[in-house]
């Protein structure tokens, strides 16, 4: 993806009627496909599925995702519904500037969004992680 300012948490707080463009375009054959899609008006998103569903996640930072839709994704701000009111408080997610273009995946409930690591599986993979450091 390319770079810029991005919100990062679950699509659905953010993309308001396009939610269910979104859904037609990753919901394929009773099938939730992950990874990265344009919506038909240019809007392009990347969106993976969490493991355990609906909930609270953390990335390695501490920042806190909130999740409604089984997915966590990031969109460019200004491509989201009201970005002003993104950009001035809390809204489920978090707002990040990825200052260059970034790849994104998942991986054993891990997703990743350029230098951004959301854990989404077994909490144990932070104590693992960190004792390589």
């Amino acid at each position: 993806m390319k770079a810029g300012t991005y919100w990062i948490g679950d699509l659905c707080y953010v993309l308001g009627d396009r939610w269910e463009s979104v859904c037609e375009l990753i919901i394929v054959e009773h099938k939730v496909l992950d990874g990265v899609f344009t919506l038909p008006d240019g809007t392009e998103f990347a969106i993976y599925s969490t493991a355990y569903g609906d909930g609270t996640y953390e990335d390695r930072e501490g920042r806190v995702y909130l999740v409604d839709s089984g997915s966590i994704g990031c969109v460019l701000v200004s491509s989201t519904d009201d970005p002003e009111s993104i950009l001035q408080g809390p809204s489920g997610g978090n707002v990040i500037e990825m200052d260059r273009d970034f790849s994104t995946y998942e991986e054993d409930g891990l997703i990743v969004l350029g230098d951004i690591e959301i854990q989404t599986s077994e909490e144990e993979y932070w104590e693992e992680e960190d004792e390589d450091y």
